[in-house]
This record gives C-alpha cells, sequence and structure tokens, in this order.
C-alpha cells in the first residue's frame, strides 16, 4: 500500500464522516466486515477511534449493532459441543445508586432449574460495583474459557463469562472509555454477544432511545426472545417504584411494547450511600425485610419469564414470579 492508495478500512470511515448530507448508517455487511476488521487487528489506532466516536456522535443503528455482534460471534473459539442454555444475561454496566438485586433474580431463576449465561465487564467507571465482585462474593463460577463456561452450564446450570474470555479485544475497547471520555458503541454491542445462542436474551439498558435499537438489532439476528428495558443503572433490573416500558422481541417478528405497573406506592426510593453488598445474601435468606429490594426481584423475575413465554401476560408472570422467589433454596447462596 502506497501514500496514495487509501487504507482498505477508511471507506467505512468515510461512510460515518461525510457530513449531516451524506453520512449514513453502515449496512449489516458493513458493519460486520468493519467489526472483523477491528478485531482482527487489521485497522489502525487513528482509524479506530475515528470509527468509534464517528458512531457515538451519530448513534448507532439496529444493523449495525447486530454486525458487530455477529462479527464478534464469529470469532468466538466455541467448545464441539455447546450446553443447552436457556437465558443469556448480560451486565456491563455496574451499580452506584443500589445495590445490584438483579443478581438475585438470575439467582433464583437458576435455583429453579432454569440454565443461564452471564456475562460481563468492569472497572470501565470509576465509583461502580460491577457485577463480578457479587458472583465472586456468593462463590459462583467464573469461567477462563469458552470450553470452562460449557461445562459449568452443563454442571451447575450457571457461567459467569468474563469480556476478555468472549473477546480479548472487545475488553481492550471496552478499556478506552477513559480515554474517549464517552462509552463507545461496544458498550452497546457487548450486550448482544449471547455465547451459547441462549433462545432468550435478556437486556437492560440506561438511554430510553437504545430499546428500539437492541430489539431492531434482536430482529436481525434472529433471536428467539429478547426483552430490553430501561433497568436501574442500566442493568437487568426492574425498578418497583417507576412504571417500566418493555419491547419484547420474537425472532424477526414485529416486537411488542408494554408498560409494566408500578410495583410500590412510594415513587421515591433514596440512594443507597453505602451499598453493603452483605445485604444481598441477608435478603436471599429472608434475614432482611427490604420491601423494595424483594420487588425488584421479583419483579425481574417477571419479565424474564415473560420473555421466555411461560406466561402469556404481565399478570401471570408477577404471580410465577412471587412463586420462583418465594420456593428458591435459601441455603442455595452462597456457594462452597
Amino acid at each position: 500500500m502506497t501514500a496514495q492508495t487509501p487504507h482498505p478500512f477508511s471507506r467505512f470511515v468515510a461512510i460515518l464522516g461525510r457530513g449531516k448530507t451524506k453520512q449514513r448508517h453502515l449496512t449489516f455487511d458493513e458493519a460486520y466486515e468493519s467489526m472483523g476488521m477491528i478485531l482482527r487487528g487489521e485497522v489502525l489506532p487513528e482509524q479506530l477511534g475515528a470509527f468509534l466516536m464517528l458512531l457515538r456522535l451519530k448513534e448507532e443503528g439496529p444493523d449495525e449493532i447486530a454486525g458487530f455482534a455477529a462479527a464478534a460471534k464469529s470469532l468466538y473459539d466455541l467448545p464441539e459441543n455447546l450446553p443447552i442454555v436457556d437465558i443469556d444475561w448480560s451486565s456491563y454496566a455496574g451499580k452506584r445508586i443500589q445495590l445490584p438485586w438483579f443478581v438475585l433474580s438470575a439467582m433464583s431463576l437458576v435455583n429453579a432449574g432454569y440454565s443461564m449465561t452471564m456475562h460481563g465487564t468492569e472497572g470501565h467507571t470509576p465509583g461502580r460495583l460491577y457485577t463480578r465482585e457479587i458472583i465472586e462474593m456468593f462463590g459462583l463460577p467464573i469461567a477462563s474459557s469458552l470450553t470452562e463456561a460449557a461445562n459449568q452450564v452443563r454442571g451447575e446450570g450457571f457461567s459467569y463469562i468474563p469480556l476478555e474470555v468472549l473477546s480479548p479485544r472487545l475488553r481492550e475497547l471496552i478499556d478506552l472509555r477513559p480515554i474517549f471520555g464517552l462509552r463507545s458503541p461496544v458498550h452497546t454491542f457487548s450486550r448482544m454477544l449471547n455465547p451459547f445462542n441462549a433462545d432468550t436474551m435478556m437486556q437492560g439498558i440506561f438511554h430510553r432511545g437504545f430499546m428500539d435499537i437492541h430489539a431492531g438489532a434482536a430482529q436481525t439476528l434472529g433471536q428467539p426472545r429478547m426483552a430490553v428495558f430501561r433497568g436501574e443503572g442500566g442493568e437487568i433490573e426492574r425498578r418497583p417504584n417507576k412504571p417500566t416500558p418493555v419491547w419484547m422481541t420474537h425472532g424477526q417478528d414485529e416486537p411488542i411494547f408494554e408498560t409494566w405497573p408500578q410495583q410500590l406506592e412510594n415513587g421515591h426510593q433514596p440512594p443507597d450511600e453505602v451499598m453493603d453488598t452483605s445485604r444481598l445474601l441477608n435478603v436471599w435468606q429472608d434475614k432482611s425485610d427490604d420491601r423494595y429490594a424483594v420487588a425488584s426481584v421479583i419483579g425481574t423475575i417477571a419479565v424474564t419469564l415473560r420473555a421466555m413465554g411461560k406466561a402469556g401476560d404481565i399478570e401471570t408472570a408477577e404471580a410465577m414470579a412471587k412463586e420462583v422467589w418465594g420456593s428458591r433454596d435459601k441455603g442455595f447462596l452462597p456457594r462452597t
């Protein structure tokens, strides 16, 4: 390549940076090709920074998110025989205002017999409590490879898969956030990596405008079932003191939009100034009567059961969720 010959990746930067009248979203195929080049290390640092921030400025489209996720998945080092996974649960935001009650929701579902992969990362934003710390505290399995993750799902019904196990390069890209001062599209499409092709994919987001983007990406990918809602702190956690709009998709069918009702009369929940993680185990073992926490846990279980197709309406899902929570094995956590 001479000085006059454009770099192969430059056309993708040009598509995004031609100006307001000529710029456009990448197609699925363009997104797939461009992310594949990034993950294989075939782009220059200057191109990478320009590409990610132009996407951030424009905001990602559904086909772009789907193409990026598909490219990342194509590079997985998967074992030959994948386990059957019921639920894929992503956790990338971290919590700073409330404890991660959603972990109790996830463990209630695992304890009820549903298999789950949970994947995420930590440390990209200071001052947040990340899920891996809670997984370690509870003694739950953390995978160091996808083969180990498959064995953990088969043996225990659950595996937490760090992002660097799914893709070391994606972990490096997420860790660029302090350099950019902004999140990049990696934070968006990492939530859709679903390593073992679980039938149901759960998504929690912070910004309202991303619900239709995730729903559209799930349609493009042909994801059998997916639910996305604006969860507390951007995690998959229903806020019981507010109504919760939820988008659900089933393959390539049009999304279903539902507004789940507020569970608690008090519309305000003060920030948790202490974030004492021991409270999680106390709630699990019924040693603490925390109305907000229990409502959040049950509410999140309900949305998940509805997304899985286990309940035909909100009321049935709520009743089933109360049963799942009420019948949990209080000795299930911590694991030893």
